[in-house]
């Protein structure tokens, strides 16, 4: 599966020299193309290579044995940061900005109470929700795609990822509140 493919470019990037951070400030950068190139077919690409950066980045810095506290800031830093310009991009193909401003920080509301519960010794990871950030992207992915066909289902989609993200992020909250 993913991981798999992962681990084997990580790999690859060891023998090349490549630093688990250039890969996280590389998927920062990928998403930034994916907003700036929102009305082409391109930004489907640029979305798919900013995903599979944050995958890649943790499978070098284990393939290397080289993960640390800074890299994992930097890491949750920069996945907040593209997931704004993930947001971004969905408004630029035609979502209410309402819509996309209430689904972004449920998602960023989750992944911060995650973070918090964990600093408040919360050690598991908790759970699986329907709003992971696979998930987000691949709402993103579709939208780019029906764009592109001209298919006007832009905002369809931005309300199920709105609703979607504000039920993860109530079980986020649920999970949190009666573990710690």
């Amino acid at each position: 599966g993913w991981l798999t493919i992962s681990f084997v470019i990580a790999k690859l990037l060891v023998r090349l020299r490549v630093a688990p951070n250039a890969i996280t400030l590389l998927g920062l950068f990928f998403a930034v193309l994916t907003s700036l190139n929102s009305q082409s077919l391109v930004a489907a690409l640029f979305l798919l290579l900013s995903l599979a950066s944050d995958g890649i980045d943790g499978s070098l810095a284990l393939v290397k044995k080289s993960a640390s506290s800074r890299g994992a800031i930097l890491d949750a830093v920069t996945d907040r940061i593209a997931e704004g310009f993930w947001a971004l991009t969905f408004y630029y193909l035609g979502a209410p900005l309402w819509i996309v401003l209430t689904a972004w920080l449920s998602a960023f509301t989750q992944e911060y109470v995650r973070a918090r519960a964990g600093g408040l010794g919360l050690r598991e990871v908790g759970v699986v929700t329907i709003g992971e950030r696979p998930i987000r992207a691949s709402f993103l992915f579709v939208a780019i795609i029906m764009h592109f066909l001209e298919l006007n289902y832009v905002n369809a989609l931005a309300i199920i990822w709105c609703s979607l993200q504000f039920l993860s992020l109530t079980t986020v909250l649920r999970f949190a509140y009666k573990n710690i």
